[in-house]
């Protein structure tokens, strides 16, 4: 039987500045049945129960504040959780295992952090009963013969320790006045403080306040603190946002090494990369961002993950995706060899206070998308801005012969305007005709925040309409700083095959600077190698094909790195393994043959 799930978005919901339309053209309600009934709050509240599932209020909602799911595919079990009528509910919960690393990959808005927030005893599951929560021993009845109902019994009953780093670390700034090494030994009841800090190269921060530090440094701070807390269960949500890929690295062997000891660990992250080092087993969260989620069966890392991008869960019965997700193995296309460039730069030199940048000779041709790589503090975002003529250098020069649209890193929320606003005034008319429409607009997902408020978006939001305005300005070079922050691994993968789409088909010159290694790699055409010294010196290689680049950026990590042989993506070899010493020995660091699965796994 097809079950439905009604969800009334109450930030696009505005009761007093409509007409009342989904309550006046619903059909079962004009023959007296109950349906949409408006509360004294003044929004409405749809009963699901009742709803034929028409989406003739979906249709006539002047703000498309509603959404109807008809879910022939919904499980028959109730939900674990649901925040109130007409919101979003969560089914199942993840399953925690003693001495290994599980971790948890969907959408944004599929109830990951809330998964994390009930197995951590932050949140109490209700069921399904919002109005009415039942007790914890009825929620351990729900359980009853499962693996899980022992985990929970420990969490009602307050016996399991448990440590939480947040997703929002931003309240870590606010919750200290004094040093971040005073804030850190608070939490410390492990004694491990100080062999984290070195671990996560922060020992040069921790004399500055929690509000003077990067995000990275913060983020790393956050990780310190929960993992130098004495327990007996450690959760990691998103942990590896604003570090580059050497600091990812270091966060991972932290989570690892809690595992080793016999912990509980649970790991959110949207990098598929990072979750190939850190996780042993996966469940995949599917659903619609907002509505509903749905958690599969634990899976081994590698077949979770090839799973995902498949976009069929075989344990599960269900299809997540239409299309699978294939990564392109092929170099530099013989078309955008031949391509004139339309940037050209000689030796470059940028001197600040304490910090000196050099980058070699190169071009960007048509069609083509550059990619940059490199730690964090050696002049990635400098020499963007040179290229797009925000800063000049000391010495060398740029030859453009194109228009150029340039996305910064940090993105600004004081724009007082909704997004179909924001669209307007940087495109006009043209981003809701074809192809912006298509090609921009719905692969990032931004049609559906078109009555949101600028300045209320979140995170992920905020940089998807970023990309979006970037894109549809009329412009030959494009140039992206850190445009996966705060996407999720789906976005990510739409971003990848949106600047493929607009490099090779409309011949384009794309430049992205980015710690995400799976989207550089999806992405890329050819790459420019950052190495240095973070904060005083930095050095850039004239562009390389995909593979000497890649060659020559792991080298500088010590990490390799194998093809997946069903999804072509980059995997991290496990440190040790038979194949990280063979690729070694080779010098063949990222693009040795797909291998068969599970050769890594033997160190």
């Amino acid at each position: 039987m097809t079950k439905r799930i009604a969800v009334i978005d109450r930030e696009l919901c505005h009761p007093k500045k409509c007409g009342h339309e989904c309550q006046r053209f619903c059909p079962p309600q004009l023959t007296g049945h109950k349906v949409v009934e408006f509360g004294d709050d003044g929004y409405p509240t749809i009963n699901e129960s009742l709803c034929i599932g028409c989406n003739i209020c979906v249709r006539k909602c002047p703000f498309s504040a509603i959404t109807i799911v008809n879910l022939a595919e919904e499980p028959d079990e109730a939900p674990v959780h649901q925040y109130g009528p007409n919101s979003f509910r969560l089914y199942r919960l993840p399953m925690p295992r003693r001495g290994k690393v599980v971790g948890i990959l969907g959408r944004n808005g599929v109830g990951k952090t809330t998964a994390l927030n009930i197995l951590s005893g932050k949140l109490a599951p209700n069921l399904g009963s919002y109005d009415d929560p039942p007790q914890w021993r009825e929620v351990l009845r729900f359980f009853q013969g499962t693996e899980l109902r022992d985990y929970l019994e420990r969490v009602a009953s307050g016996a399991l320790r448990i440590s939480v780093k947040p997703q929002a670390i931003e309240q870590v700034r606010s919750m200290w006045s004094g040093s971040s090494v005073e804030l850190l030994s608070r939490f410390d009841d492990s004694g491990r403080s100080r062999d984290l800090a070195k671990a996560l190269g922060l020992e040069g921060s921790l004399e500055r306040r929690p509000d003077e530090l990067s995000g990275g440094e913060l983020q790393r701070l956050a990780v310190a603190m929960a993992a130098s807390r004495e327990a007996d269960a450690y959760f990691f949500d998103e942990p590896g946002s604003h570090n580059d890929v050497y600091q990812r690295l270091a966060v991972a062997r932290v989570i690892r090494d809690l595992a080793r000891s016999g912990k509980y660990v649970l790991l959110v992250e949207h990098d598929l990369t990072f979750l190939d080092y850190a996780a042993d087993f996966v469940h995949v969260v599917y659903g619609r961002p907002g509505i509903y989620g749905i958690i599969s069966n634990q899976m081994s890392l590698g077949t979770g993950v090839n799973s995902f991008l498949e976009g069929y869960l075989p344990a599960d019965n269900m299809r997540i995706r239409d299309t699978p997700i294939v990564f392109d193995l092929r170099g530099v296309s013989e078309a955008v060899e031949a391509s004139p460039p339309v940037v050209a730069y000689t030796q470059i030199e940028k001197s600040y206070p304490g910090f000196r940048l050099t980058v070699s000779e190169g071009d960007l041709r048509m069609g083509e998308v550059l990619g940059i790589v490199g730690a964090n503090a050696l002049g990635k975002t400098t020499f963007l801005r040179v290229l797009a003529g925000a800063d000049s250098p000391d010495s060398g020069s740029v030859y453009m012969t194109a228009k150029i649209s340039y996305k910064p890193q940090y993105i600004s929320t004081s724009y007082q305007g909704t997004v179909e606003e924001a669209l307007s005034g940087t495109a006009g008319d043209s981003w809701s005709a074809e192809p912006a429409l298509s090609s921009v607009v719905r692969p990032l997902g931004v049609d559906a925040l078109l009555n949101k408020s600028v300045s209320k978006l979140s995170g992920g939001e905020l940089q998807r309409l970023a990309i979006a305005l970037c894109l549809l300005r009329d412009a030959d070079v494009y140039a992206l700083d850190e445009p996966s922050a705060f996407l999720d691994v789906e976005e990510r993968l739409a971003l990848a095959r949106i600047l493929q789409k607009y490099s090779r088909d409309l011949g384009k010159g794309i430049v992205v600077i980015d710690h995400d290694v799976g989207l550089i790699d999806f992405a890329s055409d050819r790459l420019v190698v950052f190495t240095g010294e973070p904060g005083r010196r930095g050095q850039a290689s004239s562009p390389m094909g995909k593979r000497d680049g890649m060659n020559a950026f792991l080298r500088e990590l010590g990490v390799t790195y194998r093809r997946d042989p069903s999804s072509g993506r980059p995997r991290v070899n496990k440190p040790g393994s038979r194949l990280d010493r063979y690729q070694k020995e080779i010098g063949e660091y990222y693009y040795l043959a797909p291998a068969e699965e599970g050769e890594e796994e033997a160190a």
